[in-house]
């Protein structure tokens, strides 16, 4: 999925609106740099209007309905630095989102629904003294586009690495709270790299490791310092249909081989609501489940086949909770992209589940190795400070886009009340660890995902480089600030994170 958007209010003088009041610290006011009225640019496929009402300037650009639909403005910077996107614009016919890219870089989308002109700010671009061209390109189209204003950004806030240091679990175990206070003490310092794969050692560790002799300090590549697993096996769908799983085996040989694991689970719906290809069920277009109903009591078998499912994995992972062997734990992910089935329905009744599924495994079942990583990719979706510790999101920007991501990161940073580690749970293409650093966007670990991210499809060990090309792939994974499997610590004998009071 592509980056989204961060919204927020456009002003020409004043504090920013996500600045917290400090006595300590002066108020920041933020200088104009430039206003480029959008139909003085270059105009590709859309056109000049001036029928509504609220535009500045001559008028403003309308359409973006076709691909490749675009207003291109020429942005001069006096000095370098980092500088607020401030477009004003209105949508046609509701939500709707398109591309924001600076010199052929993606930085984000500006999205929104409001019919009439309103400001929508994409923060913290780094633009450097000299000419830039800014180009907003149709995605979802339909928007016009009445301007942009340049305003220099407020100065990073530091304060948004100072997240909480205890698990929300009051009972976490002593690795659970090992391996989270690792997290924390380097959380906003180094970037822990991360890899899902059939366990510790497989087809996309072995590709990595080769690709990334070159510079390593022994010659002998690098390896992931995260294992990411699936738990879509133990679906009770799926072992019907002859599955026999892996993954908590995996977990196993990655803990003793000092890796931290992360866990997702690609729900199989129950087989009573199957509608279409058993191993394809976890997307909405396989199955007739409505969740909406279940939850809100209307449907108390379904209710029953959820609980049962959620019994059958909790029995599984109670494998690895009795041998003290932790996972981040990264439950019905993606859901308001609404192609999951847990995601085809109403916020209210996600949240309803992922609580439930909390309190099955937390209190019946006693996984008190679990650290709750939520990636339900929006605010409203957000369950709630005391059932998770670490806010995720998936980025899949497209082909060797190495931005930082930083909009999509300071977006999930506001999502909770209190402070929690923010990670980029899956990507595409990895992000430049230089440009990360550059823009504060330091997220805790990233998860690139299995396949055709990392390896060509065949029986050979052989790196595809569509999404990372190999020079980047050994710049992330010998980079000062990106955490590779031989550098971690004794996981186990690690200092344990406090008790939760």
């Amino acid at each position: 999925m592509a980056a989204m958007l961060l919204l927020s209010g456009c002003a020409s003088g004043g504090k920013k609106n996500d600045e917290k009041p400090s006595e300590s610290k002066e108020e920041f006011v933020p200088r104009t740099v430039a206003v480029i009225e959008a139909e003085d640019g270059q105009l590709i496929g859309v056109n000049k209007e001036s029928s509504d009402e609220g535009y500045s300037g001559t008028g403003y650009v309308s359409g973006f309905t076709a691909d490749g639909d675009a207003a291109v403005m020429k942005v001069p910077v006096d000095e370098d630095g980092f500088y607020d996107l401030q477009f004003t614009c209105s949508m046609q016919g509701g939500y709707k989102e398109n591309y924001v890219y600076v010199d052929g870089e993606s930085v984000g989308t500006v999205a929104g629904d409001s019919p009439s002109f309103c400001c929508i700010t994409i923060p913290h671009v780094f633009l450097a003294k000299g000419d830039h061209e800014v180009k907003v390109e149709k995605y979802w189209g339909y928007i016009n586009l009445d301007k942009l204003e340049v305003v220099t950004g407020a100065p990073f806030d530091e304060d948004i690495y100072k997240v909480t240091e205890s698990l929300v679990d009051k009972q976490a175990s002593p690795n659970a709270r090992r391996v989270y206070k690792y997290l924390y003490d380097n959380y906003g310092k180094n970037i822990i790299s991360g890899q899902y794969c059939d366990g510790p050692f497989g087809k996309e560790m072995a590709a990595i490791k080769k690709e990334t002799k070159e510079g390593s300090p022994d010659g002998a590549g690098r390896l992931p310092a995260m294992v990411g697993l699936d738990m879509s096996g133990y679906s009770t769908t799926s072992m019907e249909n002859g599955i026999v799983p892996n993954a908590i085996d995996m977990a196993e040989m990655a803990w003793s081989n000092n890796c931290i694991i992360t866990m997702c689970w690609h729900w199989t719906v129950p087989s009573e609501y199957l509608t279409g290809t058993w191993y394809s069920s976890f997307y909405k277009e396989h199955t007739n489940i409505n969740l909406d109903r279940i939850m809100n009591g209307q449907d108390d078998k379904g209710y029953e086949l959820l609980v049962r499912d959620m019994e059958s994995v909790a029995t599984q992972l109670e494998i690895l909770s009795e041998k003290d062997i932790p996972v981040l734990w990264r439950p019905l992910h993606e859901a308001s992209g609404g192609w999951f089935w847990w995601g085809d329905c109403s916020a209210e009744s996600y949240i309803k589940l992922y609580k439930l599924m909390y309190e099955i495994f937390t209190e019946k079942h006693g996984l008190h190795n679990l650290i709750w990583v939520w990636n339900g990719q929006s605010a409203d979706w957000y369950p709630g400070d005391d059932v998770v510790d670490i806010v995720g999101t998936d980025i899949y920007p497209g082909q060797r886009v190495y931005t930082s991501q930083y909009p999509k990161y300071i977006e999930n940073v506001e999502i909770p009340t209190e402070r929690k580690i923010v990670t980029l749970s899956e990507n595409g293409c990895l992000v430049d660890p230089e440009l990360a650093v550059r823009d504060n966007a330091m997220w805790s670990y990233f998860g690139t995902w299995s396949g055709e991210f990392v390896v060509e499809d065949s029986t050979l060990i052989v790196y595809d480089d569509t999404y990372t090309d190999k020079e980047m792939l050994k710049k992330v994974y010998n980079h000062e600030n990106v955490i590779t499997r031989d550098e971690l610590p004794v996981l186990s004998e690690y200092e344990m994170a406090p008790e939760r009071k």
